[in-house]
C-alpha cells in the first residue's frame, strides 16, 4: 500500500490505501501501542474480495504530525477519542468519502463508538477489537480485576510514571506487547519495525493525555467540547457492530465484553478467539479476515 497525505485543520495526516479503487471504502485504524502495519495480513483478504482499504496513522504515530501554528505549540496534543473520531471524518471527507466501514483495534475501537455516537449517518457499520463500548466515554471504575489488568494506566496518572514513559516510551510500549498475549506472539524484527511509528514527536504527549483525561488527570482540549459531551451523554449505538475479543487478552479481560450487546440498538455480534490475546489481527489475521469481511457483506 502507498502512504500519502491530507491536510486537515490540525494535522498532516498521514495514511495508507489499496485495493479496487472504485471498491467500498473501508477506514481500519491501529491501536495503541501499535501502528498501520497491525492490519498487514488483514487487508489483503479485504483486496481480494473488493474492498478499498484506508489505513491512517493515528496523531502522534508515524509520518503524521500536527500543523504549525506560528511560533506556538496549538493546538493542544489530544488523546481523546473523539479527537480521532474528529481525524477520521477529516480524513473521509478529503477523500470524498459520503458513507464507510470502520474497523478499529484499541484506541481504533474506542473511535469507532465514538463515531458511531457522533457520526452515525456516515457508517455502513463498525467492528471494534479488544475493546467493547462504555456507555458516558468509558470512565467508569472497572472492577479490581480489570483495574490490576490496567496498572500502566494508572501509572501513566502519577507524575513519576509519566516521567519514567517519556524517558523511554518505546521500552514501556514494549512490556505491553510482552504481557498482554500469550508468550511468543512477535518477533523482534516485528516490533522494531512498528516501535518506528513511536519515535514520532508527539508519541509520548499523546499517550500521556490519552490515559490521564480519561481518569481526570489532564484537561481535555475545548476544541472538542461540543463532542465531547454529545459523547458522553450517549447510552447507545445504532450502528452495526461486530466485536472480537480474543479469550487471552490480559489487557482488556474477556469478561469485560460481556453483556455488551445490551448497549446496541442496531445488530451486534460478539466473537471470542480462542488462544488470541489482545492483538487479534497480528495473532489471528485469517480469522479476524474471515469475520471482518462477513460483517461487511452482511451489512454493506
Amino acid at each position: 500500500m502507498s502512504t500519502k497525505r491530507i491536510k486537515t485543520s490540525v494535522l498532516n495526516l498521514a495514511y495508507e490505501e489499496g485495493g479496487p479503487k472504485n471498491g467500498l471504502p473501508v477506514i481500519l485504524l491501529h491501536g495503541w501501542p501499535d501502528s498501520p502495519r497491525t492490519w498487514t495480513g488483514v487487508v489483503p483478504h479485504l483486496h481480494a474480495v473488493g474492498y478499498r482499504t484506508i489505513v491512517p496513522y493515528l496523531r502522534g504515530y508515524g509520518p503524521t504530525s500536527f500543523r504549525s501554528f506560528l511560533l506556538s505549540r496549538s493546538p493542544r496534543r489530544s488523546g481523546q477519542a473523539v479527537a480521532f473520531a474528529q481525524d477520521v471524518i477529516d480524513l473521509a471527507d478529503a477523500l470524498k468519502l459520503r458513507r464507510f466501514a470502520f474497523v478499529g483495534h484499541d484506541w481504533g475501537a474506542r473511535t469507532a463508538y465514538a463515531l458511531a455516537a457522533l457520526f452515525p449517518s456516515r457508517l455502513s457499520s463498525i467492528t471494534g477489537i479488544s475493546v467493547p463500548f462504555a456507555p458516558g466515554g468509558g470512565t467508569k471504575l472497572p472492577t479490581l480485576s480489570q483495574s490490576r489488568a490496567w496498572w500502566y494506566q494508572w501509572f501513566l496518572c502519577s507524575t513519576p510514571g509519566a516521567k519514567q514513559f517519556v524517558g523511554d516510551p518505546i521500552a514501556f510500549a514494549r512490556k505491553q506487547w510482552e504481557t498482554w498475549s500469550p508468550e511468543g506472539w512477535f518477533d523482534e524484527r516485528e516490533f522494531a519495525a512498528t516501535a518506528e511509528s513511536w519515535k514520532n514527536e508527539d508519541f509520548s504527549e499523546i499517550t500521556l493525555h490519552a490515559y490521564r483525561s480519561r481518569w481526570g488527570h489532564a484537561e481535555n482540549d475545548p476544541r472538542y467540547d461540543p463532542l465531547q459531551a454529545r459523547y458522553v451523554a450517549t447510552m447507545t449505538l445504532s450502528v452495526p457492530a461486530l466485536l472480537l475479543q480474543g479469550m487471552e487478552d490480559a489487557c482488556v479481560l474477556p469478561e469485560t465484553t460481556d453483556g455488551a450487546g445490551r448497549y446496541f440498538t442496531g445488530p451486534y455480534s460478539r466473537v471470542l478467539l480462542d488462544g488470541v490475546g489482545h492483538f487479534p489481527s497480528r495473532e489471528a489475521p485469517d480469522e479476524v479476515a474471515e469475520h471482518v469481511v462477513r460483517h461487511l457483506q452482511v451489512h454493506a
